[in-house]
């Protein structure tokens, strides 16, 4: 059996202690990421905004985007509007850098079709990954920049503008 002195006792308690808070870190950012996707899906731009630091630098597919997640948030509603859409994230892969900041690669597969218009835009089901850094701002993590590459992407026919998106029924206007 081990005797532990009081500073021994101490020093492993802060120990316990620091990997406890590393782990709670690590869940608020898989949620933190699980909320970007949701308000992405539920089309809570506001809120979608809100996950980003002032100074967040956002790069999709080789474009950067500029205006931070106000600016980004803006963007992802003029392209998508009410259109549905799919977001998944897997397997993250979290480093805690230290107290305040941690970086992150997240595997993804997103879904989206558009209304058939002649300027809509294809629709499609993406594959690849999500390259991040976070920061503690207040006591919640934050994105602070984020990089989408797409590995893959496959068309999907985009639906009639006059049915609704989800069931395919006729649209009956009043």
């Amino acid at each position: 059996m081990s005797v532990y002195t009081d500073h021994q006792l101490a020093a492993k308690v802060a120990e316990l202690e620091e990997k406890v808070q590393r782990m709670e870190d690590m869940e608020q950012i898989r949620q933190l990421k699980a909320r970007y996707f949701r308000y992405t899906d539920e089309k809570k731009w506001a809120d979608f905004a809100d996950l980003f630091t002032a100074d967040a630098q956002i790069e999709a597919d080789g474009a950067e985007y500029p205006g931070g997640g106000v600016g980004f948030a803006q963007m992802i509603a003029g392209l998508v509007g009410k259109a549905p859409s799919v977001h998944h994230g897997h397997m993250p892969e979290i480093q805690m850098i230290d107290k305040e900041n941690a970086k992150a690669i997240w595997a993804m597969e997103d879904l989206l079709t558009f209304p058939d218009t002649e300027e809509a835009y294809p629709g499609h089901n993406g594959y690849g990954q999500y390259r991040e850094t976070y920061r503690k701002v207040g006591g919640v993590w934050k994105i602070s920049s984020m990089k989408l590459t797409r590995f893959r992407m496959d068309p999907l026919a985009n639906w009639d503008p006059h049915t609704d998106p989800v069931t395919g029924e006729p649209v009956v206007s009043n």
